[in-house]
């Protein structure tokens, strides 16, 4: 956790020690990109590297234990089953219209039986990082995903579905269009994408800018003092005669 403070816009682990540091101005990363570096810092870094208590690398302790282990470890029957139990959740009941969450409404025809009809909430996975689809868990423990009512609508993310919502907030839309969230939401996340390709040109031209500028002064300057130093030297009198 050390060395996650020391990515550009960390949050550090407490307001004091975060002080004026400007964490979202100074972030980079996407969650995609930051999930990838942790991976890399926990199998390629922390698993590798000499542990003060096992006085070895965790990687070679795990091995070691492996190897005295009469039977193998025991795996998830399903995986994604296992994946699914640790996502997120919330409950909800089953509408005619299907299910509503984040100001999405989502439809499959298993829901069908209990569309209108359920009288208890049911549990509803979902991931931040794609809400195209929530999982419905039935009373067998089955996960069924469940897509949006619309199937034209593009994935997002939780993030960008509470941008979107704040925006259209700002703007005073009470009744909120389940249609703007998702054009909102692209249209945030194409500002983003174009001022990121845009920044390293608009710098460029700067830094063109300002040579250009010094080279203009140089070259002034230089032609000053030449001119300068080799103008012609004033004439001296004459006599004139008549």
């Amino acid at each position: 956790m050390g060395d996650v403070h020391l990515l550009p816009g960390t949050t550090f682990s407490n307001v004091a020690e975060k002080g004026a540091y400007p964490s979202e101005k100074a972030s980079v990363l996407t969650l995609v990109e930051l999930e990838r570096w942790l991976a890399l810092q926990v199998g390629g870094v922390y698993h590798q590297s000499v542990h003060s208590s096992l006085l070895k690398p965790p990687a070679a302790a795990w091995q070691d234990g492996l190897a005295r282990r009469r039977q193998a470890p025991r795996k998830p029957a399903d995986p994604q089953t296992f994946f699914l139990d640790f996502l997120p959740e919330e409950w909800r009941l089953i509408r005619r219209d299907g299910i509503q969450m984040f100001n999405i409404h989502y439809w499959d025809n298993v829901l069908s039986p209990l569309a209108g009809r359920s009288s208890k909430p049911v549990l509803i996975k979902y991931d931040p990082r794609n809400l195209s689809r929530v999982f419905y868990r039935d009373g067998d423990g089955h996960y069924w995903p469940i897509p949006y009512r619309n199937l034209g609508a593009p994935p997002i993310s939780l993030w960008e579905q509470r941008e979107a919502m704040k925006r259209l907030r700002a703007e005073g839309r009470r009744l909120i269009d389940e249609r703007l969230i998702f054009e909102t939401a692209l249209t945030q996340r194409k500002l983003v994408d174009s001022a990121r390709k845009s920044t390293r040109k608009r710098r460029n031209k700067e830094r063109r800018q300002h040579l250009q500028a010094i080279n203009t002064d140089t070259q002034a300057s230089s032609d000053s003092a030449h001119a300068s130093e080799y103008a012609s030297p004033p004439p001296f009198g004459v006599e004139e005669w008549s």
